[in-house]
């Protein structure tokens, strides 16, 4: 049937005044078919022939209009349908097709409410080209059914209202070279103004320095395009720079970045060349620099700026060091002529050459007395040592004698290198003619081609000491002593006052030695080692001073003479005294100690295990308040003692090359930062897993020096409870410190994830191991001071080990630093791990082994709970509050009372009455040899089951409630309770 003349009209009216208009498009849309850009007639396929109609007309602007419209709403059953020309797809993926049209509600229209629609369908048919002008309809694949938002009425077209729909709808993936679109009208009355097809791109972008080109959306809605970028000209990859592509045509999460090369710099999107004037040495995101003081760059984009002409850079100056040059020379020398020794002092040049690393070095000339030339002091005859002459001195007692070479001149401290500006020259020959150079000297100094400049300064030595005594002879030689003879001076120069005679061992070469005062020509010198070779020197001394030491003499002691008993029989002698000498001391101490008694262990009687604690005194041994230290005893060493942490490191810790080490992956972050794991490879070994702690980048002195503590601690420990160090890696970055690797991480994290798995054997034996490496620690002297289950680490065979050497610097001297840790209160500076600390370590900050002992109860309370928080959410003041006024944590569930009971004595206030570590292993020992006594306080558990709950969670839930109920209530009503 025929749509309404009448009814097409106004339809058409309508729309030729307000529905004419083309909205604008976004940049990252791309078309590939929109009909309002169409002149003429769409040349669309309408079938049956009754059904969809061409309307062309003319605005008021005389602007030609296209719409197809159908209004068939008389006629039942109807099938009209309305194909697009075939639609090339450009390389999209996904497209998205936009209907703009209008709609008649049935209800405005009479006598067609069975026969009138207010929807149609849409449909799409892929193909690699056109195929003719035959709709069939079984090869579209529907779209979707498209209803209007709004639809008009007669009284819309009566105040010329127009309601105008605009719906979108998407299709995807796409893969043929093109497609067509289908419009199924089945009964409305509807009229299409304009339809648009179009896909969706990225559009090009330039981001951190990288070009990303347009790139086509994904195939689906929410498919995300990667797009690698490519760097602009003159930058380089710092990191892959990447940027997805949504299906909306956004960018989304840029990865990666170019930066500038050597010698540009950034501006805007692009890297601009470094002007003349200016540098960049290395690529980065820095600006270029201003050339340093005394330098240029005569071209843009320059890498460095070489020096001014007289201008130099040492080699290990950075690029940023001003040139600088060498310097001038000293000033205002003074010289203090001191018989034959001269003191020489001087300024510092007028020009340093713009650096601060100077330093001085001195040539000594020798010069005659008739204005001949000049020698230098060191070729000069008796200016140096030579080889060893002299001629060999036979002696009685059977000592040799050799004669060697004259002493050459010293130069105090150096003659080279010098850093304070000054020098004493000795030995020099008297009344000789010196001429001394000083020379100023810095790092730049040997890159100049220019003679160094100097400062020069003439002397006379003006000696009347004595001349060098010679004939030194041996009269008489023993196995201690010796006794020298030797003439007067051929020149004394006054009266002789005494002689020195110098003596050392000849392999000490003068390191240490002796001196002896004689006023004749002879001396005696006892004291000496039985057949040893000495060095021996004499010189004379007047009123003027003190002559040069003779030639050296070595003379050679005699022989020991054979003992009156074996070496071994006095060995057998020594070592029977110092054996009675040791059982002496050990009865006196063990007479005067008083044997350890647990103040709770009475109580024990009625749990069961009685006789578990009251073996034989040999047992009861173990158990005392005390122990014989013998010579053969380890002690801790602080490495804060130590002036420089490295030297700590190098004394304790083994360096392993960084080419050894292989990091795999990175499992979590400590206080100086990364913490991975990775595997080390040792000569002849297979790898082995092992954990590496770095140091991160940008570290301070402090953080460096706190982190090498650290290992230096670790190193000094060898016990199989407590963590191994590896090695260090110190000569290469990042600093390592390589442990053990733990499989099963802390004990909390590990208990927590194994809630209820362990019977009660197993966590006795967990915490034995941890008793057992605190017993080693205690026994080396070193207290931990934070002691806790997070601090402990646990290996694939169950084996805890303690960890953790970092707080004992916090604590003890360093006032400023502070314990980071969400369980930690501030307390006069630093920061104190609260729930596990004994209030006398909070007070006073008295920490010591049994301080140590208490964090161990609560240890033991922490694996009998499975890892549960001490105190529960209780604050710290109420911690605090609660354990000065005796209240202590009650037994976790299923906890056997002989192990709370231990934890008891952990926590007594006073710190003398604690267990020592050694005691409560015995403790622990004997509870694993009789398992009978670890029976579990179930009261409460069974009450709790009546009640009807069986989940062991639920149960653990309710009895952690209790107890903190409990804590609550004594806490704020009871000012002394003991629970």
């Amino acid at each position: 049937m025929a749509s309404d003349p009448g009814l097409a009209a106004m339809l058409l009216w309508t729309i030729s005044l307000q529905a004419v208009g083309t909205a604008g498009t976004n940049s990252n849309e791309v078309n590939l078919l929109d009909t309002t850009t169409i002149t003429g007639d769409w040349g669309w396929l309408t079938y049956p022939s009754h059904g969809w109609d061409a309307i062309n007309e003319m605005d008021e602007y005389f602007s030609p209009i296209h719409t197809y419209q159908v209004c068939n709403v008389m006629s039942p059953s109807q099938n009209n349908w309305l194909r697009t020309i075939w639609i090339p797809r450009e390389g999209a993926r996904r497209i998205y097709i936009e209907v703009k049209f209008t709609l008649r509600d049935c209800n405005s229209m009479p006598g067609v409410l069975g026969t009138c629609k207010e929807t149609f369908n849409l449909y799409y048919y892929e193909s690699d080209r056109a195929v003719g002008s035959a709709i069939r309809e079984n090869q579209f694949i529907k779209i979707d059914t498209i209803a209007a938002d709004e639809s008009f009425t007669g009284v819309d077209l009566g105040v010329r209202r127009l309601k105008l729909n605009t719906e979108i709808r998407g299709v995807g993936p796409l893969s043929r070279r093109g497609f067509y679109l289908a419009f199924q009208d089945i009964g409305a009355c509807i009229a299409l103004t304009s339809v648009r097809v179009y896909y969706k791109r990225c559009v090009g972008v330039n981001r951190n320095l990288a070009v990303f080109t347009d790139v086509v959306t994904g195939a689906d809605s929410s498919s995300l395009v990667e797009v690698r970028g490519q760097c602009v000209d003159h930058a380089e990859e710092r990191d892959t720079p990447k940027m997805y592509c949504s299906a909306e045509g956004e960018w989304l999460v840029p990865i990666g970045r170019c930066v500038c090369s050597a010698g540009f710099e950034e501006h805007r999107d692009s890297c601009v060349a470094c002007e003349v004037g200016f540098y960049k040495p290395v690529a980065g995101d820095g600006l270029c620099g201003k050339c340093p003081q005394h330098s240029h760059s005569e071209t843009r984009a320059a890498l460095s700026c070489p020096c001014d002409s007289n201008y130099y850079r040492a080699a290990d100056d950075p690029a940023a060091a001003p040139c600088s040059r060498p310097p001038s020379a000293p000033v205002s020398v003074i010289s203090s002529v001191n018989g034959t020794s001269v003191n020489l002092e001087w300024d510092r040049p007028l020009d340093t050459g713009g650096r601060s690393d100077l330093q001085y070095s001195l040539l000594c000339l020798k010069c005659s007395g008739e204005g001949g030339p000049c020698e230098n002091c060191a070729s000069s005859p008796g200016g140096v040592s030579g080889g060893k002459t002299g001629a060999s001195i036979g002696g009685g007692g059977g000592g040799l004698v050799e004669r060697l070479g004259n002493a050459a001149v010293r130069f105090v401290p150096r003659q080279t290198g010098l850093t304070e500006p000054w020098v004493t020259v000795l030995n020099l020959v008297a009344h000789t003619n010196y001429s001394f150079r000083i020379m100023a000297m810095n790092a730049v100094t040997h890159l100049s081609n220019e003679p160094s400049l100097y400062a020069m300064v003439n002397i006379t030595t003006n000696q009347a000491a004595p001349s060098e005594v010679l004939a030194i002879r041996q009269e008489n030689t023993s196995q201690s002593s010796v006794t020298l003879l030797w003439h007067e001076p051929d020149q004394p120069n006054g009266v002789i006052l005494e002689y020195d005679i110098k003596y050392y061992e000849k392999d000490n070469e003068e390191h240490s030695y002796s001196t002896l005062k004689s006023k004749n020509t002879s001396a005696r010198v006892s004291g000496l080692k039985p057949g040893t070779k000495y060095i021996f020197q004499v010189r004379a001394r007047t009123s003027a001073g003190c002559g040069r030491f003779s030639q050296n003499v070595e003379i050679q002691t005699g022989k020991a003479a054979p003992l009156r008993y074996s070496t071994m029989t006095i060995i057998w002698i020594c070592m029977a005294l110092l054996s009675g000498l040791v059982t002496f001391v050990a009865i006196i101490i063990c007479r005067k100690r008083q044997g350890y008694t647990l103040p709770h262990y009475p109580s024990l009687l009625h749990c069961g295990y009685s006789k578990a604690f009251q073996d034989s005194d040999e047992e009861k041994m173990h158990y005392q308040n005390g122990h014989v230290s013998f010579p053969d005893a380890r002690f801790y060493i602080d490495p804060h003692t130590y002036e420089d942490p490295c030297q700590a490191v190098h004394e304790f810790a083994r360096e392993i090359e960084a080419s050894r080490i292989k990091i795999e992956k990175i499992i979590g972050s400590g206080e100086f930062g990364e913490v991975c794991y990775g595997r080390m490879r040792l000569p002849g070994k297979r790898d082995i897993p092992v954990a590496l702690k770095t140091l991160k980048a940008g570290y301070t002195e402090k953080q460096k020096k706190d982190f090498l503590s650290e290992a230096s601690i670790m190193a000094q420990f060898d016990h199989p409870n407590v963590i191994r160090l590896e090695g260090v890696v110190t000569h290469s970055k990042p600093v390592m410190i390589i442990t053990e690797y733990m499989e099963n991480g802390s004990l909390d994290s590990f208990l927590r994830r194994h809630d209820g798995q362990f019977t009660i054997i197993q966590l006795v034996g967990l915490l034995r191991g941890i008793a057992a490496g605190m017993t080693y620690l205690s026994d080396l002297g070193y207290i931990h001071r934070d002691l806790a289950a997070r601090n402990i680490l646990v290996n694939s065979n169950l084996v805890c080990k303690v960890s953790d050497f970092g707080l004992s610097r916090v604590l003890e001297d360093d006032p400023d630093a502070a314990y980071t840790t969400s369980v930690s209160f501030h307390i006069e500076g630093g920061k104190i791990p609260i729930r596990w600390t004994a209030p006398e370590a909070i007070a006073y900050r008295k920490f010591s082994s049994s301080s140590d002992v208490w964090s161990y109860g609560v240890v033991m309370w922490e694996v009998m709970s499975y890892g549960e928080r001490p105190y529960w959410n209780l604050t710290n003041r109420d911690v605090i509050k609660s354990v000065e006024e005796g209240y202590r944590l009650p037994a976790p569930m299923g906890c056997p009372a002989a192990l709370h009971t231990l934890m008891l004595d952990c926590w007594q206030k006073d710190r003398n009455e604690r267990p020592r570590f050694c005691q409560i292993v015995t403790v622990l020992d004997k509870l694993i040899r009789t398992p009978e006594n670890l029976k579990s306080m179930e009261t409460l558990c069974r009450d709790i089951q009546r009640l009807g709950v069986t989940l062991m969670g639920h149960q653990k839930k309710i009895m952690t409630s209790v107890q903190l109920m409990r804590a609550q209530v004594l806490n704020k009503s009871v000012p002394s309770v003991h629970v």
